[in-house]
Protein backbone atom coordinates (compact mmCIF):
# COMPACT_ATOMS: atom_id res chain seq x y z
CA UNK A 1 0.00 0.00 0.00
CA UNK A 2 1.33 2.85 -0.93
CA UNK A 3 1.20 6.12 1.45
CA UNK A 4 -0.39 9.79 0.03
CA UNK A 5 1.56 12.92 0.92
CA UNK A 6 -0.01 15.34 2.95
CA UNK A 7 -0.25 17.29 -0.54
CA UNK A 8 -2.05 14.31 -2.49
CA UNK A 9 -4.24 14.38 0.50
CA UNK A 10 -4.98 18.54 -0.19
CA UNK A 11 -5.94 17.48 -3.79
CA UNK A 12 -8.02 14.47 -3.14
CA UNK A 13 -10.24 16.67 -0.76
CA UNK A 14 -10.42 20.14 -2.48
CA UNK A 15 -11.07 19.95 -6.05
CA UNK A 16 -10.24 23.72 -6.70
CA UNK A 17 -6.70 23.41 -5.16
CA UNK A 18 -3.60 23.54 -7.73
CA UNK A 19 -0.11 22.15 -6.34
CA UNK A 20 2.84 23.56 -8.39
CA UNK A 21 6.78 22.79 -7.83
CA UNK A 22 10.02 24.74 -8.66
CA UNK A 23 8.40 27.92 -9.55
CA UNK A 24 11.44 30.39 -9.10
CA UNK A 25 9.92 33.79 -6.91
CA UNK A 26 10.87 37.22 -8.85
CA UNK A 27 9.19 39.36 -6.10
CA UNK A 28 8.56 38.91 -2.82
CA UNK A 29 6.56 41.64 -1.26
CA UNK A 30 5.73 41.47 2.65
CA UNK A 31 3.42 44.20 4.55
CA UNK A 32 1.82 44.48 8.46
CA UNK A 33 -1.66 43.80 8.52
CA UNK A 34 -3.24 44.56 11.83
CA UNK A 35 -1.25 41.32 13.54
CA UNK A 36 -0.39 39.77 10.76
CA UNK A 37 2.18 39.70 7.74
CA UNK A 38 0.27 39.62 4.39
CA UNK A 39 3.00 38.30 1.62
CA UNK A 40 2.43 38.44 -1.77
CA UNK A 41 5.08 36.30 -4.38
CA UNK A 42 4.99 36.88 -8.07
CA UNK A 43 6.48 34.02 -9.59
CA UNK A 44 8.31 33.46 -13.82
CA UNK A 45 6.39 32.93 -15.75
CA UNK A 46 2.74 34.01 -14.16
CA UNK A 47 1.22 37.94 -13.58
CA UNK A 48 -0.81 36.58 -11.46
CA UNK A 49 0.09 37.30 -7.60
CA UNK A 50 0.18 34.65 -4.54
CA UNK A 51 -0.76 36.08 -1.07
CA UNK A 52 -0.71 33.98 1.76
CA UNK A 53 -0.59 35.24 5.81
CA UNK A 54 1.92 34.78 8.33
CA UNK A 55 1.98 35.84 11.98
CA UNK A 56 5.79 36.60 12.25
CA UNK A 57 7.90 37.98 9.56
CA UNK A 58 8.75 35.58 6.70
CA UNK A 59 12.23 35.16 5.27
CA UNK A 60 13.18 36.77 2.05
CA UNK A 61 11.80 34.42 -1.25
CA UNK A 62 13.25 36.74 -3.96
CA UNK A 63 14.96 34.10 -6.36
CA UNK A 64 14.21 30.83 -4.64
CA UNK A 65 12.29 27.99 -5.54
CA UNK A 66 9.56 26.71 -3.99
CA UNK A 67 6.13 24.53 -3.76
CA UNK A 68 3.26 25.84 -3.67
CA UNK A 69 -0.19 24.42 -3.41
CA UNK A 70 -2.84 27.40 -3.48
CA UNK A 71 -6.35 28.18 -5.72
CA UNK A 72 -7.71 31.27 -7.44
CA UNK A 73 -9.45 33.73 -5.63
CA UNK A 74 -11.04 37.46 -6.92
CA UNK A 75 -10.10 40.61 -4.78
CA UNK A 76 -11.68 43.45 -5.06
CA UNK A 77 -9.70 46.80 -4.98
CA UNK A 78 -11.17 50.50 -5.73
CA UNK A 79 -14.54 49.04 -7.41
CA UNK A 80 -12.66 46.74 -9.57
CA UNK A 81 -11.74 43.30 -9.61
CA UNK A 82 -8.39 41.60 -9.41
CA UNK A 83 -7.46 37.76 -9.55
CA UNK A 84 -5.04 36.56 -6.86
CA UNK A 85 -3.69 32.99 -5.82
CA UNK A 86 -4.82 32.59 -1.98
CA UNK A 87 -1.65 30.05 -1.22
CA UNK A 88 -2.61 27.42 1.63
CA UNK A 89 0.98 25.61 1.69
CA UNK A 90 4.31 26.78 0.80
CA UNK A 91 7.32 25.35 0.81
CA UNK A 92 10.92 26.41 -0.05
CA UNK A 93 12.37 23.21 -2.71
Amino acid sequence: MVKKTDVEKLLDKHDNLTHSEELVVISHVQRKDDDWFMNTLLVEGSEVPFKFRRRKVYKNLTGARVNLTYYPIKEEVAGMEFEAMKVVRIKVS
